[in-house]
């Protein structure tokens, strides 16, 4: 279901606040990758980096799946020491957003990439 699915829900926290927020993401090979923009959530993340990523499917009330990775979050820079992993990351990133950090970039405000490894990887079903 992580491979088949790129919407889910990061959920994040810092002292005694929780939020969670939509992103796209790929999984491959253990890892969450997907791209942000500037703000609150990287803030929030330089303090705390341990995140929970959900997935859903659902087909109706009573017919769904749901998977929940959690893991740390690492930011990723395109120069340095993470050169080659920003490089993997943004391939996968285009398996699904094939213009992601290009000139016609349909979202070019999402310029911070990062991966969550996952670490503790559990899931529930309901079946009709």
């Amino acid at each position: 279901m992580l491979t088949g699915n790129h919407v889910a829900r990061i959920a994040f926290s810092h002292h005694d606040h929780v939020d969670i927020e939509p992103i796209s993401y790929v999984y491959a090979a253990g890892w969450i990758y997907g791209r942000t923009s500037q703000g609150s959530k990287l803030r929030t993340l330089a303090h705390n980096r341990w995140v929970a990523v959900e997935t859903d499917q659902v087909v109706s009330l009573a017919e769904w799946q749901s998977v929940v990775v959690k893991g740390a979050l690492y930011l990723l820079a395109p120069d340095g020491v993470q050169q080659d992993t920003y490089a993997l990351a943004l391939e996968q990133i285009r398996t699904v957003a094939p213009r992601a950090l290009e000139a016609d970039d349909p979202t070019p405000e999402r310029t911070q990439l990062f991966r969550v490894h996952a670490d503790q990887v559990t899931g529930r079903a309901s079946r009709a």
